[in-house]
């Protein structure tokens, strides 16, 4: 099959199942535009089961926090999700959008050189020169398809895109149409039409949103995880699914490699271990779980590409390298430190982590 070719599938089709269920068993009111109602979005998002078919949780954290979002995106007010690097924006923007239209796949990756123009429209220059503006020529954003099509159109890092940029969103989410004056026209949205923003707290290089911007969304913090047994579930989830759709000929970590990489991260991320009794130099990186979930994928690829299948220390080891020292300078310090002081009076547990990570430096 050709899906079975691609590296990664929308959400929609990864979990369709989940969502031809729930969209099958519906018995709640459906807002205009959407698949289902907001009561099997939240099941969706955040677990539960519906006849036969248990429902996996793509969210873990606080779900009122879910019910937020979903219930913001019923009333003709936008969506910004903001947090930390790796706190599952990106992922809850997708299998809402998923949930709610049965497409995630409208995206404006924000960067700094995004334009206006992949915001609302821009043109097809051969066709405009050879025949003038056309409906023909035109080039809809996914914001202008989702307009037309009253669907949830998504746009990634907004605070990476220019103040400017971001501004034409303005128009947009007040009026609920785009105006194309080359053609002479105004297309209004249709009923459902929504749009969800994300923006990251951490980031170097981002530009505050307007005030004017800021009115327009509807705001939902997501918080990084609370304590270490909640990352490592959302560590151990977000793995298992990942690797499924990879060739790494690996077993999924177990318990205790996952909490020794939860441990390292949270520890450096935050200053000090987690019974506090002791001061850390933080790193430059962020560290998110995100990072812990590519830490452990990657792992699992160099056990099963180099060695018999299971995580070693070495493996980890090499992951926690690449993962922790962005800055040559000061992370390697940061990092020794963390090694002499934290890890190597853990014990034997820890020891033979400890003794592949001196190894690497």
């Amino acid at each position: 099959m050709m899906e079975e070719q691609l590296q990664r599938l929308p959400a929609e089709l990864l979990f369709q199942k989940e969502l031809d269920a729930l969209a099958a068993a519906e018995k709640d009111p459906v807002p205009a535009g959407w698949k289902m109602s907001p009561r099997s979005v939240r099941t969706y998002i955040c677990g539960g089961r519906v006849g036969n078919t248990v429902i996996t949780p793509k969210y873990i954290g606080h779900e009122r926090l879910v019910e937020i979002a979903i219930a913001t995106l019923v009333t003709d007010r936008a969506l910004l999700l903001i947090g930390e690097p790796g706190t599952a924006k990106s992922w809850l923007s997708e299998h809402l959008t998923a949930a709610i239209n049965g497409d995630s796949t409208k995206v404006i990756q924000g960067t700094a050189g995004t334009t206006e123009e992949q915001i609302r429209y821009s043109w097809n220059y051969a066709m405009l020169i050879a025949k003038g503006p056309s409906k023909e020529a035109m080039l809809k954003s996914p914001v202008f398809h989702a307009m037309e099509t009253g669907t949830v159109a998504r746009l990634e890092e907004i605070s990476r895109c220019a103040s400017e940029v971001q501004d034409a969103l303005i128009s947009i989410l007040s009026e609920k149409r785009i105006s194309v004056p080359e053609l002479n026209m105004e297309v209004p949205a249709k009923k459902g039409f929504s749009l969800i923003a994300t923006a990251n707290t951490r980031d170097k290089g981002v530009n505050e949103m307007s005030a004017a911007l800021k009115r327009r969304f509807n705001i939902v913090v997501l918080p990084a995880p609370a304590d270490l047994e909640s990352e490592m579930e959302i560590v151990r989830t977000r793995v298992e699914q990942l690797s499924a759709g990879l060739d790494l000929n690996a077993s999924l970590p177990k318990d205790e490699v996952v909490e020794k990489v939860c441990t390292i991260f949270r520890e450096l991320r935050s200053g000090e271990t987690c019974d506090r009794s002791q001061k850390v130099k933080p790193t430059s990186g962020v560290l998110s779980t995100a990072e812990a979930i590519s830490l452990l994928c990657n792992s699992m690829s160099l056990a099963g590409s180099f060695g018999n299948g299971s995580i070693s220390d070495e493996d980890l080891a090499a992951g926690l390298q690449g993962a922790i020292i962005k800055d040559e300078e000061k992370d390697c310090v940061a990092w020794k430190e963390y090694l002499e002081h934290v890890m190597k009076k853990r014990g034997s547990h820890w020891s033979g982590l400890y003794q592949a990570c001196r190894g690497l430096l």
